[in-house]
This record gives structure tokens, sequence and C-alpha cells, in this order.
């Protein structure tokens, strides 16, 4: 066993402390640091299966140029070359960064310091632009500056915690176990989910609003109007620290609650119920996420939640304000440092000209970019019309995350000049780079992240660096050497660039600006290694007195005046879309996967919950399309089409279809999701619309379904739909044909990956259609096939686990062919606690002897005793069988 590290996790923004612990035989050991001050060491289910990510299958370990392997001195000169002439013949507007949440601040730091303060362009942003832009526009709007008020704190001493457009459950699962505590300790605590699905993360909710798409602005805006009515504006606090209420406040009014429950999508019932919940409890923080970001209205959206705040004083007092939550582990961190295209580091503007002044003093730039470069979906439309001719991309998948996502990956095609910085070889955006540059992992790299509180902490490397992969800054800072830039980017260490930053933070702020970290501008690099987490502000003495870390409790913002701006919010939809079509699609994650999956995606324990792309759809609308459950379905519009597999529930409204994000080319036949979203953004922040469009559905008619398990990567990319995932010992993967497979032994081999004519055990039913084959290796089950003419039935968790069994029994082995487990070996059913491996049967059979609650459920099967994420999950399944009894 080896030492223990103290670093944090790479997955959202809530920003974990974890133990990581490598281990002789090479595996790491991953627990949550118990005095970190984010997480007290717990976990969810994705952080606790780091170490299963740790493999290096799959990673780029070598520069490459054009297909070729190279040196990082061939690869870097080429780089800077590339760079250095497009420049020269077409401008410095001609190139772009595009980085990732997932880089280091210190490698934001470097990218942005090279692309705005000596290329000189303004074209820097990153995919945080895809989910916190609209929040960093609300701040400024409000506030003066990018200042989240607030601290995790607030969640657990509120007395109301509203929850917009955020499913906890699933995408915050530490956040969502803090506040099932404190709810739990406190029960006269409320929760009130408002989200157009009711999801995991209504279990908690004592109210859900199925608020219509983009009804929020309206919602909010009917809120600050009831509580003009019923006196409850904080008068003082107004007068003294805030201007424009009268102007946000007429506005809020022009809509009467008929009106707002149209728009907004809820009973006017509903709305007098919450907006008496929240006028009548002083402590309300109201925590907001994607699904007020993701819109085109999304900063809109931000101020009229942020206004009903400001009007009541309800901001930067314990249980208190308005609370923004990243999806990205250092999303705060590149807005600290200038990673959005229209901000400059240290938050300093780049439309102020005596701020630009300041930063190209404090770096020694030949010119700092005097205007705002493009914003991502401005970006690649440049990509793609040829005014960017050279692209670097760090971090990130854009071929699956941006909209439109067919139209971004034709744009890179067409690009004269694509450098990608990646650690995997294959991603669908890798593919299309003409340089690709290794870069460090998680537990390889060394560097800082600040979290959705304002927290900085130390993400440590434990790891030694394989292959030839280098930092990111690294990588930047040699391009800048050889463009001629070396005496600003000589950095020997993370913890060099890490004191320039805080001194940048520090520089002629004198409290002027909300982000100073000043007082460690000169740590040694000892002091940098034994970091402790942070909070900003933390200036050198004078500036704040190291108190209380919550802001603008007494006013003090950071506009002109010092006042802050109550912003008139127009509570209509403005969007256009395709109204012809009967569906809205909404967008979003599922709970044991992370963004485009090259980290969860190596997982067989978080594959194990959901291994498959698939629309959720309301039961009457499948009837009213002829979709049955499990179906394989199109979901489509004018910008093209995706197949999944249909999943029928009440989660999701009528007229509402949800599919995951997370699945691309490298494990499903047609998964891309967003590919279906238009690149419409919000005109304030720039952010797209990701949350939602409208589509169409209907069934794809296969001949044939199948399910395979196997120990190598099972080949189907011959047929029209099929979704691969990692399995202990192998693979699991689902696949559908337009036309009967007729050669099966042929095919099973192919699948296998043996040679043709390997005996195989098969099973043929013509009357029922059912088809099984299955290989052996000595006692070794080396793949298995299920085919029918209707969604396969067999239990999966059941046909994975035969990947790690011995068959030296021959009778066991037609056991495998039939798809029945024997009475010694019980099905566990569909997995729900993949840290526990723990199914659907397992908690079933606890709950019918008499384990009647999550915590005897627990007890008796382990589910839910680790993360916590599948808490929800366990109670719905309780709730089931409790229904069942009672008839």
């Amino acid at each position: 066993m080896g030492r223990s590290t103290k670093t944090t996790c790479p997955y959202c923004g809530v920003g974990c402390g974890i133990l990581a612990t490598p281990k002789e035989n090479g595996a790491v050991e991953i627990k949550g640091d118990e005095t970190h001050p984010a997480n007290f060491g717990r976990l969810c289910s994705k952080g606790f299966a780091l170490g299963e990510t740790l493999d290096m299958d799959g990673r780029l370990l070598e520069p490459e140029v054009d297909g070729e392997k190279s040196s990082w001195e061939v690869a870097l000169q080429h780089v800077a070359d590339t760079f250095s002439k497009t420049i020269q013949k077409h401008g410095p507007d001609s190139v772009a960064f595009y980085v990732s949440g997932q880089i280091l601040t210190e490698d934001y730091y470097v990218a942005n310091k090279l692309m705005k303060g000596f290329i000189g362009s303004g074209n820097i942003d990153t995919n945080s632009r895809l989910c916190m832009a609209s929040s960093v526009a609300g701040h400024r709007r409000a506030f003066g500056a990018d200042t989240v008020p607030g601290t995790y704190e607030d969640l657990e001493l509120a007395d109301v915690v509203v929850l917009v457009g955020s499913n906890l459950a699933w995408c915050h699962p530490v956040i969502y176990q803090r506040i099932a505590a404190a709810k739990a300790a406190r029960p006269s605590m409320k929760i009130v989910l408002v989200d157009p699905r009711r999801t995991m993360t209504a279990d908690i909710a004592d109210m859900h609003l199925p608020i219509a798409t983009d009804g929020d602005a309206a919602l909010f805006a009917g809120l600050l109007s009831y509580l003009a009515k019923s006196e409850l504006v904080d008068g003082d606090y107004v007068a003294k620290h805030t201007k424009g209420f009268s102007e946000a406040l007429g506005r809020a009014q022009f809509s009467p609650l008929e009106e707002t429950a149209t728009l907004s999508g809820l009973s006017t019932q509903e709305l007098q119920d919450f907006y008496a919940l929240w006028a009548s409890n002083q402590k309300v923080v109201t925590v907001y996420s994607q699904g007020v970001n993701q819109s085109c209205i999304g900063t809109d959206k931000v101020n009229a939640i942020i206004n009903c705040h400001l009007a009541t004083g309800r901001i930067g007092k314990p249980g208190m304000g308005p609370f923004s939550i990243t999806g990205q582990p250092n999303a705060m961190g590149g807005r600290e440092v200038g990673g959005l295209a229209n901000m400059l580091a240290a938050h300093l503007e780049i439309e102020n000209p005596d701020h630009r002044d300041r930063v190209k003093r404090f770096w020694n730039a030949p010119g700092v970019a005097a205007k705002p470069g493009l914003k991502a979906v401005d970006m690649f439309e440049a990509v793609s019309d040829g005014r960017i001719k050279a692209i670097w991309i760090m971090a990130t998948n854009p071929v699956d995350s941006m909209p439109d996502a067919d139209v971004v990956e034709a744009a890179l095609q067409a690009c004269p000049f694509v450098v990608v910085s990646d650690v995997l070889a294959q991603t669908d955006t890798v593919r299309h780079a003409h340089v690709k540059l290794p870069s460090l992992g998680w537990g390889e790299k060394d560097g800082t992240v600040t979290n959705s509180e304002r927290r900085i902490s130390h993400q440590k490397a434990f790891l030694s660096a394989p292959g030839y992969a280098k930092a990111d800054w690294w990588q930047m800072a040699q391009v800048a050497l050889r463009m001629g830039y070396g005496d600003a980017f000589h950095y020997n260490s993370a913890s060099d660039i890490f004191r320039e930053y805080a001194a940048q933070t520090a520089f002629e702020n004198g409290g002027t600006r909300d982000l100073d970290i000043g007082a460690y501008a000169d740590v040694s690099d000892k002091e940098y290694e034994n970091l402790l987490p942070f909070q900003w502000p933390a200036a050198k003495a004078g500036n704040w007195d190291g108190g209380d870390k919550r802001f603008f409790a007494n006013g003090g913002f950071y506009t002109a005046d010092q006042k802050a701006q109550f912003v008139v919010v127009n509570p209509q939809t403005q969007r256009e879309n395709e109204q012809s079509l009967p569906f809205v699609l909404n967008t979003g994650r599922i709970r044991d996967q992370w963004h485009t999956m090259t980290r969860t995606g190596k997982s067989s324990r978080l594959s194990s919950h959901i291994a498959e792309p698939f629309a959720e759809i309301h039961p009457q609308d499948a009837a009213s399309k002829g979709i049955g459950d499990a179906d394989i379905v199109a979901v489509r519009n004018a910008r093209g089409r995706i197949a999944v597999r249909a999943l029928l529930t009440n989660r999701v409204q009528q007229g509402h279809i949800f599919v995951p994000m997370h699945f691309t080319n490298q494990v499903s036949s047609n998964a891309r999701v967003d590919k279906l979203i238009a690149p419409v953004t919000d005109p304030f922040s720039g952010q797209p619309a990701l949350k939602s469009d409208r589509v169409d559905i209907e069934t794809l008619r296969a001949k044939q379904f199948g399910f395979v398990v196997s120990g190598k990567k099972p080949a189907l990319k011959q047929l029209p739909y099929w979704a691969l995932a990692p399995a202990l010992n192998g693979w699991r993967a689902e696949f559908a044909s337009d036309e009967p497979i007729e050669e099966l032994e042929a095919f099973a081999c192919s699948v296998f990956g043996l040679p043709s004519g390997f005996p195989l055990l098969v099973f043929k039913d013509h009357h029922s259609g059912l088809v099984r084959a299955a290989a052996f290796d000595g006692e070794h089950l080396v793949g298995a096939l299920y085919l029918a003419s209707t969604p396969v039935i067999v239990s999966r968790s059941w046909a994975v686990d035969q990947l790690s069994q011995n068959f030296s029994d021959l009778a066991s082995r037609w056991q495998v062919v039939a798809g029945r487990p024997s009475e010694d070996m019980p099905d566990k059913g569909a997995i729900i606690c993949s840290c526990m491996n723990v199914g659907v049967n397992d908690i079933a059979h606890a709950v019918q002897n008499g384990n009647r609650t999550v915590e005897m459920v627990g007890k008796s099967t382990c589910a839910g005793t680790n993360c916590g994420s599948c808490k929800s999950e366990i109670k719905a399944i309780i709730n089931e069988h409790q229904l069942i009894a009672a008839e």
C-alpha cells in the first residue's frame, strides 16, 4: 500500500476532497476526505469509482502529427509555426483556443495569457460557456461582478431550499446528501423542486412544480410581484443597496397571476402555494443549474431569481441567497482567470480600457485583446465559414457536446489546422486533429480547482506521467516560447503559475474587486504542495478580515456606485423553434456517467446502472405513436435523427421527451443528442439553449434484437443500432438489426472475435424466434449471444456475471445458453446500487422480508450505504412493493 494523497475529485462543481492510495498491484484505493469542507468524506458513485478509470486503455501517450507519431519538439514547433504564420497572414482573430472546465486553473491561466495578452485576440472560450455563462452574465448585471454570494453551509441552514432546473440527486449527489441529512435532522425544512421532469431529486421535495420549458422567468417575475403586493419587500435594503427596483417591479406586475400560470405551465394554486412558502420563510436559498442556464433566456432567468432575493434582502446571510451550482470541476476557476471570451483574468473586464491597461502592465504584454472574442457557438461558426483557420482544443469534446453537433464536426473536418490536447487517442473530436498532444490525466497532473462556493482546492498528482504525456500548461508555455514570447512563459511548475495568478488578483485591487487571493502570492513550493482548501477572497492583511466569506449582506456591490442593479425581466419566451413538431426534447445527465464518458465510460461499475442511450417517453405519448417499452425509437428534427431505447415512464410530462447527453459515436451507433439542438444562444451570455428543442419520435422497426456479453470488445458496427458498455471481465452490448441474422454461427464468432468455425453451443426456437449461442474456452465463457424478434428478455446483470464464473461443469454451460440462472445463483435484476452491486431483485426481496425503510434495506443488502446516490431509487422500490402489498 502506497502513501495516501489528499486531492480533489475531477467531476462536478461540488469539489469533493479525495484520499487516493496507490496499491502494490497498480490499483488505486479511493476514499472521501473527511477533513475537506465540501464533502466531509462523502463521495458519489462516480467519485467512488475513480480508481477504475485510471487504466492505460486508449490513452494517447505520444504526440502525433498528421497521423504519425512525433517527438514533442517537432509537434510543438509545428503548432507554433502554423499559428504564427496564420496570425501573420490573417491576423490574430484567425486563431482560437477552445478550453475546458476540466483543465486546472494554472492551465487556464497560461492559455488565457497567451491568447489575450500575447497573440492579442479574445478568441479563447471554454466549454463552461455551455453550462454556466448565463450565471456569469446574471451576476455581472446584478452585482457588477461574477460573484457567488453564499456557501454550501447555507443550503443546510435554510428553512426553504428551492431547486430550479437542478437534479441534485444525480448531478451533484454530495450536495443532495448534505441537504437530505439537514432535512432529516430538521424535518420542518422544506424542499421545492422546479423541474419539468419528476427527477430522483423529487424524493426529498415537499413540493414539485412541473414547470413548462423556459417558464422560470415568469415564475420568479410573478414571485417578485407577489412579494411587493404582500408588503414583504425589505425597503431599507432596497433603498440603501440597490437601484432599478421600480422598473423591474413594474414589468413583473404587468402579468396577472393567470398569465403567469399560462407562461409557467403551472396552475394558479401551485403558484400561490409556492409564493406563500417562499414569502413566509426568511431563510430561503434558491439553487439553480443547467435547467436555468441552458436557455435562450437563461440570463433573464438568473436575474429573475436574483431580483427576488435582492427585494427581500435575503442575500449574503446564513441560510439565504441565490446559489449557482456549477457542472464542471473547474468552471469557476476558468471564470476567475479569464477563460471566457468576454472576460480578462482576475475578474477584470475586457471592455474596460483601465482594466486592459492593468493586465498589460502586470503581464508586460505587447497588447491585450481590445474586444471580446468569439463565444463557443460563434467560434465554431467562424471555424465553419473560414474566419478561424487554426484552433487548439483542450480537454473537451465539442463534436458531441456542442449544439448542432454535426455542423461542428463538419467545421473541424474542413478547418486547415486543428490541434487537440487530450488523454485519449480516440474521441469523436480527437479523430479530426492534425496534431494530437498527449495530456496528463487526473492523478497525474498538479494544480488547483475552484468549486461552486468559491473554494480553491489542490488537485495533486499521485501517479507518474505515462508515456510522453505532459501538463496542458507546459504544452502552451512551450508553444509560447517558440512563438517568441518566452520571457513571459518561463514556468517550471504549477506553483510558479499559481503565485503569479494570486499576485494578479491583488494587483491594484485594494478591495475594489471581489476576487483577491493575494495572501497566497508568496507561497513556497512546499506550502503550495500542502495547500489546504480555502475560499476566496483571501486578501493580504488590510483588504479582508478573514471572517465571513459571504457577500452582500450589507451591500458593497461591485458596480460603480456599489449598488446592486435590479434587472427588468421579460417573462415571455423569445425562442423560435420548430413548433410544428409535437414534442419538447429535454436533454440532461444520468447518475453514473459524466459528460461524454471519456472517463466514466471506462468503469464497468458505473455502466451497470444504465448501459444504453434511452428516451424517456410518457406512456400516453408512446401509445399514440405505437411505441412499446424497450422499442428502438428515432428522435428526429430537421437537423438530424438519433436512435435510442424507449423507456416509458410517468417521470416526464405528456409532450416531453428526455434523452441523456453522454452517449457518443465511440459507444453507440447514433445517440449524439446535441446534433438535434439548434445553435440558439442567450443574447447576453452567449450560452446555447442546449436543454431543449422540438422533435418528433417514431419506432424503428427492427427484425431482430440482440444482447451480447463478451470477453473481447464485440464487433457490432456493421449493424444499424448498437450500444456498447464495459462489464466486469469484458463487455456488454445491445443491438438491433433491420434484417434477420441468417448465418448465426459466423455472426457469433465475428462478434466474439473468434475464428470462423469455432465450436459454439447453440439453441434455436423457430416458433418463438429465440436464438442463443455461447462460446467457451476451457472453463471460461468467451461470449454469449441472445437474439429475439422482440426486445431480448434476459437478466443483463446475471449474464454479465457469467464472464466471471467457472464452467468446469458442462451442464452449467447450457444454463448460459438458456439465459436462466440456477437456483444457487439468484438473479440480482437491474443494478440499482452500482457502488455495492445490488440489484432491484435484491432490494425487492429485502422489502418482502420486512425491510420497509431505506435504512433497513441498506442494513440488509448494503444498498445505498456508500455514496447514497441510489437512495431515491431504493425508496421508489419500497413504495412500489408496499402498494402491491396493499392491493
